[in-house]
């Protein structure tokens, strides 16, 4: 299955992101953006091989108040979050092997990224569209 839409698939993400020990892995993006057009096929085939996690395509134009003030200047910028607390923020070349190598073993990813959004609790709210 190819990347969520937070607002197509909204069911689904919940349904998923409630499911124990499920990392979501959200690309931010915008639909402007040639590198992320280009990024996107990549990412969800990344979707495709992790069934296990939630992977979701943000469009920071369309969910920027989902952002919690942080400004996405760079892109792809990847979140990865657990249920507690993101475990990775930043923008990463847009190559899948650099994302699929994060996420071969979330035991390495940090375990206190700070200055992240909290993109789950946006995704899981009732009033988040």
């Amino acid at each position: 299955m190819a990347a969520l839409d937070p607002v197509a698939q909204r069911d689904l993400i919940i349904a998923k992101l409630n499911t124990p020990d499920t990392l979501l892995v959200a690309c931010l993006c915008a639909a402007w953006c040639g590198t992320c057009r280009e990024y996107q096929q990549a990412f969800d085939a990344l979707a495709d091989s992790h069934p296990e996690m939630c992977f979701v395509w943000v469009d920071i134009e369309d969910h920027g108040d989902w952002l919690d003030d942080h400004d996405i200047e760079n892109f792809p910028t990847i979140l990865i979050q657990d249920e507690q607390r993101p475990r990775f923020f930043g923008t990463v070349l847009p190559f899948a092997n650099i994302l699929e190598r994060m996420l071969g073993d979330p035991a390495t990813l940090g375990s206190n990224t700070p200055q992240a959004p909290d993109l789950r609790a946006h995704l899981m709210a009732t009033n988040a569209l």
